[in-house]
């Protein structure tokens, strides 16, 4: 069973989160239609490497929208200065361990003063209604995940109900994909042309002066971060409770796009205990109903009509319940997917129903299931620091580098 540490926490967790559900609903929203909920803890970004070896960044890439993203460099992607001069790290006066400023990277060079990373598209739970890409909870979750995947993590801020209800969130989820898809090609149209210009080869350009790719505003459009270190034909999207909903929709829109998403190739993806439930009722939800951990049947209610539409509002809607419209995805096409589920948690058996049918048609679907776990077991604030939750980073780090790893260069499972 759950420790009672968990067990304390699952009460006053269902306690706010029924509060801020039921505020919600009774329409608490300003006259400028954004909902009044509580402030959560934000980490600030730090493009520094600091002690757990991770640079930040945030970036707004829809004017429109509050869409946001935050970018976790680990330090691997570095070569080492002493090695590169033009590698453009600056070191402030005294900083341990040599630890600076990441500002950026000289296109012209990049090829020779930089490691090309795998990157995982990561999408935080929150029941539609809370969370983003810089909460604490989310910061170090990412950290955790960039440092043992030795990956480039774009975490999405997507937008959130009832302001934005589906398919909003789905959409933020495409609409990453396609950008980074941009950014990629971007990034290959300036080193191609920062060769012509140098003389078709050296790669460095003689004049020693920078390319810049910018727009009509003289806004740089090349993400430096993305153009120097991702190497996206070694993509992963992962979500965690609601977000792995999202991440499943991304890797079905993947599939479908094929070569329209290039050089994008969405090569894994890592489902953690996703929000998938049925009006039919699985093992899990009959046994978990009276003493269920975080979500129960009634609350999980209340989340959904916040989130889907009124007219559409079902519990076998496909944003829901994937299972009840599997026959109309070719999930043959979907890609190797991991599976997280927590013994204790309410939705358990329909996620692991899930993976069982992307194994009938030949996918690599393992399901690992965790003991005396429960939802968002991993990626909760006060869950973090469990053996559970960092057992379980390391297990996805194991599974993914079958797919990320460049064989020969990289250690390969």
């Amino acid at each position: 069973m759950p420790t009672v540490t968990v067990k304390l926490y699952s009460v006053l967790f269902k306690f706010f989160l029924k509060r801020k559900l039921l505020t919600l609903i009774d329409a608490a929203i300003d006259p400028y239609g954004i909902a009044i909920r509580p402030d959560e803890a934000v980490a600030a970004a730090n493009p520094s490497f600091s002690d757990d070896g991770v640079a930040t960044k945030d970036l707004h890439i829809d004017p429109l929208t509050p869409l946001s993203l935050r970018i976790f460099l680990p330090d691997s992607a570095l070569v080492s200065p002493k090695s590169v001069p033009n590698l453009r790290v600056r070191v402030p006066k005294g900083a341990p361990g040599g630890a600076g400023v990441y500002g950026g990277y000289l296109p012209e060079s990049s090829g020779r003063n930089c490691r090309k990373l795998p990157v995982i598209l990561q999408f935080h739970g929150g029941g539609w209604v809370s969370g983003g890409s810089d909460t604490v909870a989310n910061d170090v979750f990412c950290r955790r995940v960039a440092r043992s995947c030795d990956a480039v993590v774009v975490a999405v801020g997507y937008r959130l109900a009832p302001e934005s209800r589906y398919p909003a969130p789905f959409e933020d989820g495409v609409k990453v994909l396609n950008w980074l898809a941009k950014q990629a090609n971007l990034a290959e149209w300036g080193r191609s042309l920062g060769n012509k210009r140098s003389g078709g080869g050296g790669g460095g350009g003689g004049d020693g002066r920078r390319l810049q790719i910018a727009d009509g505003f003289g806004a740089s459009m090349a993400e430096p971060w993305l153009a120097a270190h991702a190497d996206l034909s070694r993509c992963v999207v992962l979500g965690a409770s609601c977000g792995a909903n999202i991440a499943n929709y991304v890797a079905q829109y993947s599939a479908k796009a094929g070569k329209l998403l290039d050089p994008i190739r969405v090569v894994a993806q890592v489902l953690m205990y996703p929000f998938f439930l049925g009006s039919i009722p699985t093992p899990s939800e009959i046994k978990l109903s009276s003493h269920s951990y975080l979500y129960d049947k009634s609350m999980a209610l209340l989340v959904w009509k916040l989130f889907l539409p009124e007219a559409e509002f079902s519990l076998d809607h496909p944003a829901a319940n994937p299972l009840n419209h599997a026959r109309e995805v070719a999930l043959k096409y979907m890609p190797p997917t991991l599976t997280i589920t927590g013994e204790h948690d309410w939705m358990r058996d329909r996620a692991i129903s899930y993976a069982d049918e992307l194994r009938k048609v030949k996918i690599d679907a393992p399901v690992l299931d965790y003991k005396d776990s429960i939802h968002e077991f991993a990626t909760l604030d006060a869950l973090l620091k469990t053996p559970q939750a960092q057992a379980c980073c390391e297990d996805i780090a194991i599974w993914m580098k079958k797919y990320i790893s460049l064989r020969g260069n990289e250690l390969s499972y």
